[in-house]
């Protein structure tokens, strides 16, 4: 989680962005590091480090990237002080960190409530040689002192960070956490700014925007996406920057757009072990803009002066998006599955990556991250739960795209025996929507379909009691403006198969307008 800069929750940020600068310009600062050689070293942040990058080049930004022994803190000073002078009032600064984080004692006594001061942990940095390499790590007063600098010129911040600083889980998952031991002894500070850094908590930051991974109680793990380890906020941010994330495609992600976006994705991916956290936790204004993309930036017009927008992706600015199907989105039919026992390997099972694994003579089926999906898996059941992961993917690649928002209360990571949840759908802004559940057996359970109208209305399930089997199901949303009774149909067949309802979606909702929502249910016996 993103505690590194906990002053800022203290500042009043009240006032609203004002919308972007005729032509302006976004500059990035990219930073990824995995090889810690004096801690436990990370297997997903420089690929998140690099996907961050190729999407904002993509979308024309000015990006500058530091991955592993190149990130020297030094190096990345220079860069964001020659992206500070080089940046007008208007322009963005966009600075993206995937790596370790770690607490220490405060450096200023009374500066933090918690009395521990976060930083950014740098490859360099040696807690055992505190004094030798203090210069490898980016203290939160620092930070603050970087931030000040493009508030001064009238330049937008935002802050992406992709590593924790506390936090713990009640899911065994087998993935890295960013979270680096803390420095247990009081040290003196590392530079004269993370002195006057400190006297900034009372600054009214009115353009700096902070997007963590995580919230204060939760870790920041690295999770299995397209079969590799990687960290959900990097890889949500950086189809956010590819245009998924820009809703109505008028070339601005605004802060809620980016909100909705975020918050579905992450959850999506990470399985519902992150909720990111946003500082300010509310926009400035509703139309408060966070990244402008190349395609929409606002240009005046020569008789008016008025802004309009340009398009250099095949398109009108300001038209529908284009939705592309699941196979260009990286869905493959397939998931990669490891056997432990003699048993014959299921169908669509050869795919690569991170594999599932099944126990045969325990019954259980793990996922990528280590979960339980699934109890008491047999021969004869096995087949069914693959084809649920399968439909789960194509899914999940809908919804990077264009994802829906619902809500399982109480929120936990898991859930035990007994307890009661309820399951909140919102109407959508389609006409149409359906409810279904993939349970951990890999049964298709219909909910409900509504049809043919002019807008969704909200669905409930209240006092819903977890019982057996345990394991992973998943709820799923669709709105769509799409017909859907046939569909339906499909769904209302008591007999329905995960591998049959597949094909029914992509034969009518492949490609096409819609929004899902994913809520990941993870259950077990006892805590």
């Amino acid at each position: 989680m993103m505690k590194a800069l906990p002053r800022l929750l203290a500042l009043s940020l009240a006032v609203a962005l004002p919308g972007p600068a005729f032509a302006a310009q976004t500059y990035a600062l990219v930073v990824g590091v995995d090889q810690y050689p004096n801690d436990v070293s990370l297997d997903g942040a420089v690929r998140d480090a690099e996907d961050v990058y190729r999407s904002m080049s993509a979308a024309g930004f000015k990006v500058v990237k530091f991955t592993d022994a190149e990130a020297r803190k030094d190096d990345i000073r220079k860069a964001w002080t020659d992206m500070v002078a080089t940046a007008a009032a208007g322009d963005t600064i966009i600075f993206t960190y995937a790596g370790h984080g770690a607490q220490m004692p405060e450096l200023i006594a009374g500066d933090e409530a918690d009395g521990l001061d976060e930083f950014l942990q740098l490859p360099g940095f040696d807690r055992n040689r505190y004094e030798e390499t203090s210069g490898e790590i980016i203290v939160d007063n620092e930070m603050n002192a970087w931030f000040s600098e493009a508030e001064g010129k009238g330049v937008h911040v935002l802050f992406v960070s992709d590593s924790c600083f506390s936090g713990g889980m009640s899911r065994s998952i087998k993935g890295k956490s960013r979270l680096a031991p803390a420095v247990t002894v009081k040290l003196a500070p590392p530079s004269q700014e993370a002195i006057e850094g400190a006297n900034l908590k009372e600054i009214n930051f009115k353009q700096v925007t902070v997007l963590a991974a995580s919230l204060e109680s939760q870790p920041t793990p690295e999770v299995i996406i397209d079969g590799e380890p990687r960290g959900a906020l990097s890889w949500s941010f950086a189809r956010a920057v590819e245009g998924s994330a820009d809703r109505d495609g008028n070339g601005i992600i605004t802060r809620i757009e980016l909100e909705d976006y975020i918050f579905s994705n992450v959850k999506n991916r990470s399985e519902a072990l992150q909720v990111p956290n946003f500082m300010p936790q509310v926009a400035r204004s509703e139309s408060e803009v966070v990244v402008t993309l190349t395609r929409g930036i606002p240009v005046a017009t020569a008789d008016t002066g008025t802004a309009t927008t340009t398009s250099d992706a095949g398109g009108a600015a300001g038209t529908d998006k284009v939705i592309k199907p699941a196979s260009d989105l990286g869905w493959t039919g397939k998931i990669a599955l490891e056997i432990d026992g003699d048993a014959q390997k299921p169908a669509n099972t050869d795919g690569i990556g991170t594999p599932f694994r099944w126990d045969v003579a325990s019954g259980v089926f793990y996922t990528p991250n280590g979960d339980v999906a699934a109890e008491n898996v047999g021969p004869d059941r096995i087949q069914a739960v693959v084809d649920k992961f399968v439909l789960l993917d194509f899914l999940k690649a809908m919804a990077s795209q264009n994802p829906g928002s619902v809500s399982l209360t109480p929120v936990k990571d898991i859930y035990a025996a007994g307890t009661r949840l309820r399951f909140d759908a919102p109407p959508g802004r389609y006409p149409n929507m359906l409810v279904f559940n993939l349970a951990n057996t890999g049964e298709v359970q219909f909910l409900d379909m509504q049809a043919a109208g002019t807008d969704s209305a909200q669905f409930k399930l209240t006092d819903v009691e977890v019982v057996k089997p345990f394991g992973a199901d998943h709820l799923i949303t669709i709105w769509t403006a799409e017909p859907v009774d046939a569909i339906g149909a499909v769904l209302a067949d008591r007999n329905v198969t995960a591998a049959t309802l597949l094909q029914a979606l992509q034969t009518r909702l492949d490609g096409k307008e819609a929004s899902v929502a994913i809520q990941p249910l993870y259950t077990r016996e006892t805590l």
